[in-house]
């Protein structure tokens, strides 16, 4: 099951839609009869479908590849379902904000130096100033003015940093979007917006973050009767305190539907997951595995988050004490998403890793481009960047040990890109596991931490870890014939 579409020097352009496809969303939901079936997808417990066949859809211009879904074989055989996720919520055919024509990605990278980067800054703050009414006094136009010519210096932190990357970004996303086109994959055409509309809420589901804060007020329970490990089958139903006090894993070939007060989320096979928020962590100690690859995507504090009753996030101390070292097996790869915020890089980089006892080795990056291969903001704009950082290290321990641990991996490169088009619900990250496969072992033990999604192979963590995996966020592929 692999995401990437093209590997090159520069990186690799990646299919995410078509990843989430390829999970094995087939669940079994009855016996099939001659005379008709009515599928029952009202599932108060788990249920399963133990098929050897994983295949899945796979996106094109077209929509998904038709495939053997809904299909009733013979009788007393059971019916499929196939699940797939929306196709809107990767409909991104057009920037967010339009780059100016001689800034666009195919007219090649301009050169700039960190000057004019401030006052192409200056001129899109100047553009993005909403008009001044009559009533507005003096003192407030001058305060207006006077913005448009100061940076501070968190802003003059990133504009030297992205001095340093825009034409690495730039140049590596162009060779990768040009072999994008070459395939078919994107369309240089400018698509007209869909018609299609977005049927889903923005919130859907209970609040799982607010579950767990719930849960805290359950009784305690007793970890030497209690069981690491909740495996999900058929016979027996999951309670909510199982959810809520122990890892949950879906051992099978195919995937399962888990309630929670009364939302249904679809579980993917060989996947396992822990909702819980970061005061409640030990159920995941509790199962003592070491994982290899353990990836980050913590909740930054920033003004806007701080602003909003949506987000919760966490402070850098809070961030510091995860157990990420009593998590980690040994030569353990260790990835951290950070925001363009300087300070969070530097954090990472500085302070945290080596709390870890994390190494540095690289600082990859994931740029987010349309279905016609655009920035989805303009390279150079001060505020919305259409890229963000991913920071790679390993954990360091003894020698003999991390140099056996190495053997036949290939060393992590100090820069790449992972280039897609991205989804358009809020953090919803594009997978790993295929750019991350050529630098680790077969049969790693991976570990996703502030997780809002599933995936097979995977162990997920988080107060909100199956969030994007509510089934209204999925359609049913039928077979029309």
């Amino acid at each position: 099951m692999m995401s990437v579409v093209h590997r090159l020097t520069a990186g690799w352009l990646v299919d995410h839609l078509s990843f989430i496809n390829q999970c094995g969303y087939e669940i079994c939901d009855s016996f099939a009869y001659p005379d008709g079936v009515t599928l029952n997808t009202s599932v108060t417990s788990t249920r399963d479908c133990h098929s050897t066949s994983t295949s899945a859809a796979t996106s094109s211009s077209d929509g998904p590849v038709p495939g053997p879904v809904n299909t009733i074989e013979t009788e007393g055989k059971r019916a499929k379902t196939r699940y797939v996720f929306r196709e809107e919520f990767f409909d991104v055919s057009k920037p967010h904000i339009a780059a100016a024509p001689e800034e666009q990605l195919w007219q090649g990278c301009p050169e700039a130096t960190l000057t004019e980067l401030k006052a192409s800054s200056n001129r899109e703050e100047h553009q993005a100033e909403p008009k001044r009414g009559v009533g507005d006094s003096v003192a407030s136009a001058r305060k207006k003015r006077k913005r448009i010519c100061v940076f501070n210096q968190g802003e003059l932190d990133a504009l030297q940093y992205h001095s340093k990357v825009r034409k690495l970004i730039w140049e590596g996303t162009l060779h990768l979007v040009r072999e994008g086109v070459k395939s078919g994959f994107l369309h240089r055409t400018i698509a007209e917006p869909s018609c299609r509309k977005n049927a889903v809420p923005e919130r859907i589901g209970c609040g799982l973050a607010e579950l767990c804060e719930m849960a805290k007020q359950l009784p305690a329970v007793n970890e030497s009767d209690h069981q690491a490990v909740h495996v999900l089958d058929d016979e027996t139903s999951v309670t909510e305190q199982d959810l809520l006090s122990c890892v949950t894993e879906n051992s099978s070939n195919g995937a399962k539907i888990v309630e929670l007060m009364g939302q249904k989320y679809l579980v993917p096979p060989k996947s396992s997951f822990l909702l819980s928020d970061i005061s409640c962590l030990q159920p995941l100690l509790n199962c003592k595995k070491k994982y290899d690859v353990i990836v980050i995507d913590p909740p930054w504090e920033n003004k806007s988050v701080k602003r909003s009753s949506r987000y919760s996030y966490l402070s850098s101390c809070q961030i510091k004490q995860i157990p990420v070292p009593a998590l980690a097996a040994p030569n353990c790869l260790v990835v951290t998403w950070v925001t363009n915020r300087q300070k969070h890089l530097h954090f990472v980089k500085d302070e945290l890793y080596p709390h870890w006892s994390v190494k540095t080795l690289a600082e990859w990056h994931w740029v987010k481009i349309t279905g016609a291969g655009e920035f989805v903001f303009p390279l150079d704009s001060l505020h919305k960047k259409p890229y963000e950082v991913l920071v790679l290290g390993r954990v360091q321990g003894d020698l003999k040990q991390t140099l056996r641990k190495s053997e036949d991996v290939l060393p992590i490169p100090e820069h790449k890109l992972i280039v897609s088009i991205p989804c358009s619900l809020h953090s919803h990250k594009p997978p790993l596991t295929g750019v991350l496969a050529e630098f680790l072992k077969p049969d790693v033990e991976c570990l996703e931490l502030f997780a809002r999604n599933l995936q097979p192979g995977w162990t997920s963590w988080g107060n909100e870890v199956l969030k994007f995996q509510h089934i209204d966020y999925f359609t049913v592929l039928r077979n029309e014939s």
